[in-house]
């Protein structure tokens, strides 16, 4: 975990770009990112799931272990950790560490306060080397009422970090980070709200893309088959090929797992 951990305390945020599979991961593990997290709507969506629903459990870990050993350090999203009962998401958190994952981001969904904190409890103790990111909902699905009690009950139950998407107002993110005393806050990036760099100003940590590169990938596919549909020609880069084809885990030289031939 150190060195994930230590992402969080460096002169820089850390920002996090959020992949959804194995091509995306390695394409931004290849443009520099050290660190990569997964989007928990891009895996659902994949694979024709409902996010948020604890439904992607076994799509979850398949991704684990197919990004767990790359060159780049992993952070999972793993919704509620699938599950209400503690030792059910200590279990599943003990298998993506297993993976080769170094981090996870648990979200509260706006349930128990008591019930969230068990979980990380119980994560820190099933996996002690697993960074936990504790993600309250209270501006994503509220009015942020509530945020600062519910942050400290995660920090004492081992929370490494926090995260508090769809807090976007600056004098509240400035108020907040100095409350954490410390502990990395994370924002969740928005095209509307501060810039990065206004972020690191105001003293955030770690600054997540979240769903928005599955959504603008999307976009632009979509943007890209009318287009040609209407008589246009693609505008913007796209990836060749051979550049795709090249972060496959056998043109990389990566085990899949099974046995190889002679």
């Amino acid at each position: 975990m150190t060195a994930f951990a230590d992402l969080h305390h460096a002169d820089e945020p850390l920002l996090l770009p959020n992949a959804w599979d194995h091509a995306s991961a390695h394409l931004l593990a290849a443009h520099g990112f050290r660190a990569v997290g997964t989007t928990s709507l891009g895996v659902a969506a994949a694979a024709g799931l409902p996010d948020g629903a604890a439904a992607t459990r076994e799509e979850t870990l398949r991704l684990a272990l197919t990004l767990g050993s790359g060159p780049f350090l992993l952070s999972v999203d793993a919704e509620g950790g699938f599950s209400d009962d503690p030792d059910e998401v200590a279990e599943f958190a003990r298998e993506l560490y297993a993976l080769g994952a170094t981090g996870i981001n648990l979200e509260d969904g706006l349930g128990p306060a008591d019930l969230h904190a068990a979980k990380i409890a119980a994560v820190r103790a099933a996996a002690p080397g697993l960074f936990v990111n504790a993600r309250t909902d209270t501006y994503w699905l509220g009015d942020g009422e509530d945020t600062g009690r519910r942050l400290d009950a995660y920090v004492r139950a081992g929370a490494h970090g926090v995260f508090v998407p769809g807090l976007t107002g600056p004098r509240e993110i400035a108020a907040l980070v100095r409350g954490l005393d410390g502990v990395p806050l994370n924002i969740l990036y928005s095209p509307t709200g501060p810039s990065v760099p206004r972020l690191a100003d105001l003293g955030v940590r770690r600054i997540s893309l979240g769903s928005l590169l599955y959504r603008r990938a999307l976009g632009a596919a979509l943007e890209t088959a009318v287009g040609i549909r209407a008589g246009r020609e693609p505008e913007g880069p796209a990836p060749s090929y051979e550049e795709v084809r090249s972060l496959s885990r056998r043109d990389r030289g990566e085990s899949d797992g099974t046995a190889s031939p002679g």
